[in-house]
């Protein structure tokens, strides 16, 4: 008999489903956003409503595939935050209190504060975004506005990686580079979360899996990749670099590293100067047209180093011609990881590593590097016009990401991966990790960062976020103070390329090094689980002057949910969302290319919005205009473009050079260099919103010093010359700001910061114990703390998302079932975790794939009751709780009287995963709930009731018990 208490359609007896039904009444093609891997997709509607979204098969990155965030793009479309008007408050900051503005007044309230910024010190704008995909633009805009003070959230993500690959390796990691998934034989990932680039990953593993290919992956705690990797290292948080430098001195150890490699493709050959004390002691030596210099060994000489005829010595001491001695820095690289402190018995128990296993692995990779090698017959030609009959490759890849990049040690623990890839000849090779176009750049690939001099109505000439060759472009004044308001590109940072966007809100708090006038912030959530300590946050924003202005006298916020830093604010531009906008994902920001080729996409609006709200790329380009920035007016002081479509369209960066690379030339046939195209967006929306080069076979690898891809590079305007990119073993840059810390040069750090700067910017890389760690005892805190970002959530984008949160509405503390048990602790136990700064409370999920002296939890599931519109008893608020309420942003002071932030001392990284914490179990009188537990906020006025079941995407004429 059937179950009568079940609806007919699910006892097999009812409705007949007809699976080759229509889904809808027409399908658009755009780019997914619901994490970061711009997916592209296929929205299918129905009576103007979404009813599915799918993977794009066509579309190069993920070919069909979609994960479940990109499938529930539909319950954010329809999530009931999503704000609906422009806001200005009439109450305190953090009331909640707001009032519904027209957008007029919006603007006009705007212009006002800016203009007035702008006419007296632009610097005191502090515009800074989150993790929007805009960045050429907004950065733009800053520049034009004339403020230093500009920065994404690179800075409290991954800029170690990025620049610990752009000052190496001229690429990096990711959105720069990707392993060669088809002939790959061993795959090494170090701290690879499920979020970032999870679709083409998960394509790519399980073509490694088919092939039977070894996979590795180090990572203290086993959950996605690692739970389906062959072989898991369970490493302790913040000793990767340790590992990367004992596998390298078994590899040198044992003689087996790619010379041949070495010499043709890095500077591993160049002679460094040896004179102790000098001002050019640890420079390279070079020749009066100041090209770098080898010894040649045949000729007893040293000369060019780029003789494509010459054999060069890579040991040895050398006199130069001026008496002066050098030695070439593949030595002083032999020197260092051969010393003791590198052997795999010297970090087997700080790693928490057998000795013999660190071998074996080593072992393991020079075998597949140096036995198992590849070699295509694709001749082609080296930038030295070196005619190569095959491409020979070494199949070892590594992948890394955010685990070994978010500690205050990261910069060089990511430059000893890199310097690990170029022993083993496994750059840009077949088989190893590879380029992604428009990668590689020059090292470094481009001029210093704009900032000095910013004067009234006077637009920054040059990148706000750019690249220092030495002390020289460093953003400090006469006196070594800092320029910017985060203290990025000074001393305390020299090489923050993202910027530092943790330490803003501290810093002018504090008004060090200045008070700031407005902060301007997209997509940014400051008060919650984008602060290293939220409390601290909410503090200062709230925080009056003895006349009762606020400490920060005007915050500008612009996004598209109810977030927990709306409260706080003075004036909310609410933007759209993803499905109803145009967005440029673009060559100058973040592209979709890939090994294979260039390529860039856009979003086109499929929606037309429900609600008075406004692009926020549309807002900033308007803005631009009432404030007359030069290059957002014509020559009249008329807007010179009318939306941001037409400034995807016809803005020029330099002449030929677009947001958008492809379909250009008026007749829509050039790459990369041409004149706008009307037609261009016409042409991407039918190519399915991307567009995309194929490279050469011969142009496919080594890519560095590829004649054929170097010359179409320049031609495409993605490199300004064709010269071959030479990999950086040593790197003169960091020897410059080194050399400045001990005396030398007009521009030298303050007395404060010498010792820092002579310590951490060193040519190669070296491992320490994180600084955090270094400052306090640890002794009370014997675990290592850190978040992951789960597979179904990307930051906290999926906390307003009504089917993702039927996934994971709640996060636990995981700890290892040993650990735990020698505790006295058990399954399900509500707990303290107690650190230097603070504690919080949540409950405990034990488990085995945890390293024993590592406590984990999924990053931003924990929200602020209210926020998102969650109800106060949301598991999210209830049993979720936020690890940041236990990290400091700033190190431990001790007796010193300057204060500095818990990152990395050369790129200014925040060093997330340096805390550590105790675990202490709950009184049995203690409520089980999360603690701190804010009070809830109040939603925006005129926002509509939270339904009991959402049923945004279900046309009304069908509804039925839709879920």
């Amino acid at each position: 008999m059937p179950d009568t208490h079940l609806p007919a359609r699910m006892t097999g007896n009812g409705e007949v489903i007809d699976t080759s039904k229509p889904i809808g009444d027409e399908v658009k093609t755009t780019t997914c956003y619901m994490c970061a891997c711009r997916c592209g997709i296929k929205v299918h509607l129905k009576d103007g409503r979404i009813r599915y979204i799918e993977g794009n098969p066509d579309h190069p990155v993920n070919r069909g595939v979609l994960c479940g965030k990109g499938s529930a793009g539909i319950m954010t479309q329809y999530a009931p935050s999503r704000l609906r008007a422009p806001l200005k408050r009439v109450g305190p900051r953090g009331s909640g209190e707001f009032e519904e503005i027209s957008w007029a007044e919006a603007m006009e309230t705007a212009t006002g504060w800016l203009r007035h910024v702008r006419e007296t010190d632009p610097k005191r704008l502090a515009f800074f975004t989150g993790r929007d995909q805009s960045q050429s633009l907004t950065g733009f805009w800053a520049a034009q506005f004339g403020t230093p003070n500009f920065a994404a959230h690179g800075g409290f993500c991954s800029v170690n990686m990025a620049a610990a690959g752009l000052y190496t390796i001229g690429g990096s990691f990711w959105e720069f580079g990707e392993p060669d998934w088809d002939r790959t034989k061993y795959l090494v990932m170090f701290g690879v979360a499920e979020d970032h680039d999870s679709n083409p990953i998960k394509i790519g593993l399980g073509k490694l899996k088919e092939r039977g290919a070894k996979f590795v992956s180090v990572n203290p705690v086993r959950t996605g990749y690692s739970a389906i990797a062959d072989e898991w290292v369970g490493i302790r948080p913040g000793t990767d670099g340790l590992l990367i430098m004992a596998l390298m001195h078994e590899l040198l150890r044992t003689d087996r590293v790619d010379l041949g490699f070495l010499v043709r493709y890095t500077n591993a050959h160049w002679l460094v100067v040896r004179n102790p004390g000098g001002a050019d002691d640890g420079l390279f030596a070079r020749d009066a047209e100041g090209r770098p210099l080898a010894w040649d060994r045949v000729a007893a000489e040293a000369r060019d180093a780029a003789t494509a005829e010459m054999q060069p010595a890579i040991v040895g001491e050398f006199t130069l011609a001026d008496g002066r001695t050098a030695v070439p820095a593949f030595q002083l690289m032999a020197e260092r990881y051969l010393g003791a402190e590198y052997a795999p018995d010297a970090v087997a128990e700080r790693c928490g590593l057998a000795a013999d296993r660190i071998r074996r692995l080593a072992d393991e990779i020079a075998e597949v590097a140096f036995n198992q090698t590849i070699t295509l017959d694709v001749p082609w030609t080296d930038a030295l016009g070196r005619r190569h009959a095959t491409m020979v490759g070494r199949p070892v890849a590594f992948h890394a990401m955010r685990g070994i990049s978010a500690h205050s040690n990261g910069f060089h623990t990511c430059r000893a991966l890199h310097l690990l890839q170029m022993l083993l000849g496994a750059v840009d090779t077949p088989g190893s990790w590879r380029y992604k176009s428009p990668f590689p750049r020059p090292i470094p690939p481009g001029p210093g960062p704009a900032g000095r001099g910013a004067k009234p109505n006077t637009p920054l000439a040059g990148n706000i976020l750019a690249f220092p060759h030495g002390p020289e472009d460093l953003l400090v004044h006469d006196d070594g103070s800092p320029i910017r308001i985060d203290k990025a590109f000074s001393w305390d940072a020299p090489l923050a390329l993202h910027g530092m966007m943790h330490t803003v809100i501290g810093n002018a708090g504090a008004g060090d090094p200045y008070e700031i006038d407005t902060l301007f912030m997209f997509m940014a959530n400051m008060a919650w689980n984008s602060a290293m300590n939220p409390g601290e946050i909410i503090r200062i924003l709230t925080e009056t002057k003895e006349d009762g202005s606020y400490r920060i006298p005007h915050v500008i916020y612009a996004d598209a949910f109810f977030s927990e830093t709306v409260p706080y604010a003075d004036l909310i531009l609410p933007d759209t969302t993803y499905l109803e906008r145009w967005d440029c994902i673009s060559l100058l920001d973040r592209p979709i290319g890939s090994a294979h080729g260039p390529g860039d996409a856009i979003r086109q609006p499929v929606l037309t919005p429900d609600r008075d709200v406004r692009p926020f790329q549309e807002v900033l380009i308007e803005l631009g205009a009432r404030l007359g920035l030069p290059a957002f007016v014509k020559e009249d002081g008329s807007p010179k473009f009318k939306d941001y479509p037409d400034y995807i369209t016809n803005h020029q960066r330099m002449p030929g050079v677009g947001p958008l690379a492809g379909f250009r030339g008026e007749d829509g046939t050039k790459k990369g260099v041409g004149e706008p195209n009307p037609d261009q967006l016409q042409r991407y929306i039918e190519n399915g919103c991307f567009w995309r080069h194929h490279l050469t076979p011969e142009q496919g690898y080594f890519k560095q010093a590829n004649r054929a891809y170097l010359d179409e590079a320049k031609a495409m305007g993605l490199i300004g010359k064709a010269d071959q990119i030479v990999m950086q073993v040593y790197s003169e840059v960091l020897q410059k700001f080194r050399l400045a810390a001990q005396g030398h040069g007009p521009k030298q750090p303050p007395a404060h910061l010498r010792d820092r700067i002579a310590t951490y910017c060193d040519p190669l890389p070296f491992w320490y114990a994180p600084l955090e760690q270094q400052g306090h005892d640890t002794a009370p805190f014997p675990f290592s703390a850190i978040t992951q970002r789960a597979m179904e959530h990307y930051h906290s984008w999926g906390s307003q998302n009504a089917w993702l949160r039927q996934i994971r509405s709640a996060n636990r503390l995981y700890m290892n079932r040993t650990a735990a048990t020698r505790l006295g602790l058990a399954q399900d136990d509500w707990v303290w975790v107690e650190s230097r700064n603070g504690r919080v409370k949540g409950q405990l999920t034990l488990m085995e794939g945890t390293n024993p002296d590592t406590v984990w939890t999924w990053n931003a599931v924990g929200k602020r009751a209210g926020a998102w519109r969650l109800s106060e008893d949301s598991p999210e608020a209830v049993r979720g709780f936020l690890l940041n309420h236990v990290i400091s942003e700033w190190l431990p002071q001790g007796a010193a009287a300057h204060r500095l932030a818990n990152a990395d001392p050369v790129t200014g990284q925040a060093a997330w995963y340096d805390l550590r914490v105790q675990v202490v179990k709950c009184a049995a009188d203690e409520i089980p709930r999360t603690d701190p537990f804010n009070t809830p906020l109040k939603a925006p006025p005129n926002m509509p009731p939270v339904p009991d079941i959402l049923r945004g995407p279900v046309p009304a004429t069908t509804r039925g018990d839709s879920r």
